[in-house]
């Protein structure tokens, strides 16, 4: 029996990234049942209820072997919802956000990078623990757990063994949160102990920006990881390097599920102008692709991708050109089809 994905539109520019991803796998013959469907800021503007998932939507999630999420808006009120991303993460346990940051040579010429990054999705300060003390002041409370950072650190420490990646780099701010962090911390080690031929390296929050803009080239080869608003925060960062967050690509990774996603916003402006780089989609529904049985068109999208990007002549205004999202999904989707054949 094939697979089925759920397939979320998303908010802003969402629907006609999601086109240009569905039509990039189709030239590929993908055989995932695509199920396209709504979640996100707008239909809940117009819908209302308590979450911006849908049931109907939550319905097909459930019975699907995976989900992409088009990029979504959350609108920062504290009568919203809490956001798509993250009632997923939370709904299916989809504990590790993983963000690969590569370079691409037309784009970064005397600069490359590959390493990725690993971020605890389902704790910390995004739990949504939150409460006023008095109507001038609130807290919002860093939950980390010993279970939910054992099994982030597990995947790291996996990928860098499958990978064939030397090191892993856990970033903290433990000088000042010491009993969170110092769990986060104790785990890392224990994990390390298991794995004497992966080198560790500690950095504090706030150095490890400053490594990122002055000289990240010295994380190649690494995993980079840490809790969830931390790695957030680098991720973005580390994305600034590869010429456009139009081109970070992201999966959130379950024990049995999985959501892959672009790793940028809704872009609201630019909707329905065919303007939006689709790179990040694309290389994330390949990702999905390959995690649904599909490793053949994963690998020959990406090939595409890195080709279309490096000739440079049907790509977007962020990437140097004037092409719009539609013609450079059909010169990623031409590309793909004529290394499957």
């Amino acid at each position: 029996m094939g697979k089925t994905a759920a397939v979320i539109n998303g908010d802003g520019v969402g629907p006609e990234l999601i086109d240009a991803m569905t039509l990039v796998l189709n030239a590929c013959n993908s055989q995932i049942e695509m199920i396209r469907c709504e979640a996100g800021s707008e239909q809940w503007q117009k819908n209302g209820g308590d979450t911006y998932i849908p049931e109907e939507t939550a319905k097909i999630m459930d019975e699907s072997d995976a989900c992409f999420k088009g990029p979504t808006t959350t609108i920062p009120d504290p009568k919203a919802p809490r956001s798509v991303a993250v009632s997923t993460r939370q709904k299916f346990e989809l504990f590790a956000n993983v963000r690969p940051i590569k370079t691409f040579d037309r784009l970064s010429p005397d600069k490359k990078l590959d390493f990725v990054c690993f971020r605890e999705a389902t704790e910390g300060l995004y739990a949504g623990i939150e409460f006023d003390t008095s109507k001038d002041s609130a807290v919002a409370i860093r939950k980390i757990t010993r279970s939910g950072c054992a099994r982030i650190v597990d995947s790291a420490f996996d990928w860098a063994k499958k990978y064939n990646m030397s090191k892993v780099v856990a970033i903290t701010k433990r000088n000042i949160l010491k009993r969170t962090d110092g769990i986060f911390w104790s785990e890392v080690q224990r994990v390390a102990g298991e794995n004497p031929g992966i080198e560790i390296e500690e950095y504090y929050i706030d150095n490890m920006t400053q490594q990122l803009v002055k000289n990240p080239e010295r994380f190649n080869g690494s995993v980079l990881l840490s809790t969830n608003l931390f790695m957030d925060i680098i991720s973005e960062c580390a994305s600034g390097s590869i010429g456009s967050i139009g081109n970070v690509y992201s999966a959130n990774m379950g024990k049995s599920y999985a959501m892959f996603e672009p790793a940028h916003g809704s872009a609201p402006k630019y909707k329905g102008m065919n303007k939006v780089n689709p790179t990040a989609t694309i290389l994330s529904g390949a990702w999905m692709a390959e995690y649904l049985g599909e490793p053949d068109i994963k690998d020959a999208i990406f090939e595409a991708t890195d080709q279309v990007i490096n000739e440079g002549k049907i790509v977007t205004y962020d990437l140097g050109g004037s092409s719009g999202t539609r013609e450079m999904s059909e010169a990623i989707a031409d590309a793909a089809k004529s290394k499957l054949r």
